[in-house]
């Protein structure tokens, strides 16, 4: 399908993006990588009259360690999450993880900053933010603001975010505990059907993809594991307060039995990395 008429605009800031939101409001869209937005507006699910091209802000794109935590820019790439020695070193499930998103392709274009920003529950990269214990920093026209992880995502493809803010960095704390990212699905680039992250130690991080319209932390889980509870009898409560869809790919009772399933092998792992 053809989207809707738009107009397009390159902004070459942070400022000016945040601006032209601002001037637009609830007309206007970011697109950086576009893998998100443009099937959505092939199929007229959105039609922005405006799209705000971010994807040259290239200050916003940039992985650093800052003190007890790491900054990533929003428009870094998945590639660069990949690749980055400093996650390598500090937070070494959000390299993983991005490894596994898409193909090549989607991996050079998209950026964390939009994934995030779309919110999709059964997107890989708002899940391990989420478990890392993330923290989402965005600017609009008052200013900046950060926003923990279990905050933002608010419904389904719907965040926090006001209509005239974008994401400008994301902090996940350093991490020297176990961890592990599984997910199941049909073929290697699709959308998983079920995914978990999961970082291990004295405060457990467990969260579930597609398990929700949004994503969600197993408190269950991360409660149970808290109170001395063996993987087995922590992942047996992978779906307590879920609410898995039912698509064509998985009905919802699937989903609840594979959750356990996965949990428990990504337990198993984090505890002997």
């Amino acid at each position: 399908m053809i989207p809707a008429k738009f107009d397009y605009v390159r902004a070459t800031s942070t400022d000016e993006a945040v601006s032209l939101l601002g001037a637009h409001g609830t007309d206007a869209k970011l697109i950086a990588g576009g893998h998100s937005l443009l099937p959505l507006m092939k199929m007229r699910l959105a039609t922005p009259a405006v799209l705000v091209d971010v994807a040259r802000i290239r200050d916003l794109a940039y992985v650093r360690e800052v003190d007890g935590h790491v900054a990533i820019g929003a428009l870094t790439r998945h590639r660069e999450l990949e690749t980055s020695p400093v996650l390598a070193e500090h937070a070494p499930m959000l390299a993983h993880a991005a490894s596994l998103v898409g193909d090549p392709q989607v991996r050079h274009r998209g950026t964390l900053g939009g994934t995030l920003a779309h919110g999709d529950p059964a997107s890989d990269l708002p899940a391990v933010v989420l478990a890392l214990g993330g923290e989402v920093e965005v600017q609009g026209p008052r200013g900046r603001r950060s926003i923990p992880a279990t905050g933002f995502f608010t419904d389904f493809l719907e965040t926090a975010l006001a209509p005239d803010e974008m994401i400008v960095e994301v902090r996940v704390p350093k991490t020297s505990s176990g961890w592990s990212y599984q997910k199941f699905h049909r073929r290697a680039q699709d959308w998983a059907i079920v995914g978990c992250a999961v970082l291990g130690g004295a405060d457990p991080g467990v969260a579930l993809v597609n398990m929700g319209p949004t994503p969600v932390r197993a408190g269950a889980v991360e409660d149970a594991l808290r109170a001395g509870a063996s993987a087995d009898d922590a992942a047996a409560r992978a779906a307590d307060g879920t609410r898995p869809p039912s698509d064509l790919n998985a009905d919802a009772e699937f989903r609840r039995h594979l959750a356990g399933v996965l949990v428990r092998r990504a337990l198993r792992e984090a505890a002997a990395s």
